[in-house]
């Protein structure tokens, strides 16, 4: 394991071809806090224009993901105009969508718990780890706020909307269990073993053909929303550019002649 350094709000160490990006709001259970979303932003921007960077681990210090917004700072939000919130607002939607553009492989490692804008940053990864005594919540009803961060589009790409409205209209506490058992979770560890977890994921993710991992990550999510004429139409563009990649003829070359592909050194040459 490389060293920590601390780029305030977050704790940024190197695990391999993997970085691992850990919220660090010691004391709020890793509440969102002024300067996350920058700090964020700027390291995923270098992730992803990193060759040495194959995958990023999303994680929070100290044993909790996240508890989403920092009430006392959304005290203040009423004496705002409604454009000055929603300005606000747009900063959280924008790590969001810089989530869901990631070019790499980027898993989410929850330990403790995530709710609220916490729950849509785990949900925006590609892949979530967790450890199965989490818990997850879409906690804002019970300060009579309104979801944001995407929460319940994520939530219901994977939920029956009886359970998503349950979880909206509660903000109670769904178990990592039970939302393995839905397909929301991908992987289960002991307490304490997420992060381990994850970054062995994103490891063995890392040794990929990046372009074409991130083909498939635009599948993936367009999958839910395209009709079936519009996923294969973008199903056959990819496929064409994949078929005269230099990555498609070192994995056939390699699978032919019964070796393990090298993907890696090609992204030194970009």
């Amino acid at each position: 394991m490389n060293a920590i350094t601390t780029v305030a709000p977050i704790l940024v160490r190197r695990e391999g071809p993997v970085l691992v990006l850990a919220i660090h709001t010691p004391g709020k259970r890793n509440a969102l806090s002024p300067g996350l979303f920058d700090a964020l932003t700027e390291a995923l921007a270098s992730a992803a224009n990193d060759a040495t960077v194959g995958a990023v681990v999303l994680t929070g210090a100290d044993g909790y993901f996240c508890s989403g917004g920092d009430l006392n700072q959304l005290a203040t939000r009423r004496l705002l105009t409604l454009e000055q919130r929603r300005e606000n607002l747009e900063i959280l939607h924008g790590l969001l969508r810089l989530l869901s553009k990631f070019p790499k492989p980027i898993i989410a490692s929850v330990e403790g718990g995530a709710a609220g804008a916490g729950l849509s940053m785990a949900l925006g990864c590609d892949l979530l780890v967790a450890a199965r005594n989490a818990s997850f919540s879409v906690a804002y009803v019970k300060v009579g706020l309104t979801p944001d961060g995407g929460a319940t589009a994520f939530l219901a790409q994977a939920l029956p909307r009886q359970l998503l409205t349950e979880m909206c209209l509660t903000g109670d506490l769904v178990g990592a269990e039970r939302l393995h058992a839905l397909g929301v979770v991908n992987r289960l560890t002991e307490p304490g073993d997420a992060d381990a977890e994850a970054i062995a994921l994103a490891t063995r993710l890392a040794g990929g053909p990046e372009q074409a991992m991130t083909r498939i990550k635009t599948l993936c999510r367009a999958a839910v929303s395209n009709t079936l004429g519009a996923q294969l139409d973008l199903e056959a563009g990819f496929m064409v550019e994949a078929q005269g990649s230099a990555e498609s003829a070192i994995g056939i070359d390699a699978f032919l002649a019964k070796r393990k592909p090298d993907f890696v050194s090609l992204r030194s040459k970009r």
